[in-house]
């Protein structure tokens, strides 16, 4: 017989890396008040540091979802693949020019454009879609806010383009 019940576990599991962040946080604001020409700075640097973890683990929390859609999500060394008995792909975050958020016959979907004009659709509640915030988060320029608000369905059409002057540089 469990010890806590699976609602409450699914919670604390999903808010495990904030509390995290909120213990280094304090840790932090501890150090600091020890006072000190050195343990000042370095405590509240410490604070600073938790505070951005902080942000960044509420936004993939928001982000993650339960996994209804079918297929699984593929992230490998710089490489984000789909598989799906319909469809399914591989497209590389070096050669992704544009990531925009639509509804396909009722289903929240990324999609996800090469240069040379090939596309891959991924369905947000797809097994191991989560970490699609992190591969997101590296592309230059793009707007956590606006990501994990298409994520949250409130906003569709291009998240993300690559700035002109990217493109045009060759791959190395």
């Amino acid at each position: 017989m469990p010890l806590i019940r699976p609602a409450a576990r699914a919670a604390l599991l999903a808010w495990r890396e904030v509390a995290a962040a909120a213990g280094l946080a304090a840790l932090g604001l501890w150090i600091a008040a020890r006072g000190g020409w050195l343990l000042t700075p370095l405590g509240l640097a410490v604070a600073a540091l938790a505070a951005g973890w902080a942000v960044t683990a509420l936004r993939r929390m928001r982000f993650a979802g339960p996994a209804q859609a079918p297929g699984v999500v593929d992230l490998d060394e710089g490489q984000i693949g789909y598989l799906s008995p319909d469809l399914g792909g591989y497209v590389a975050l070096a050669d992704l020019v544009e990531l925009r958020a639509l509804t396909l016959n009722g289903r929240r979907m990324w999609r996800l454009r090469q240069a040379d004009g090939q596309a891959l659709l991924i369905p947000m509640q797809a097994a191991g879609a989560e970490a699609l915030f992190d591969a997101f988060a590296s592309l230059p320029g793009l707007d956590g806010a606006a990501l994990v608000a298409a994520r949250q369905g409130d906003r569709d059409g291009v998240i993300w383009r690559r700035p002109a002057a990217l493109a045009r540089l060759p791959r190395p």
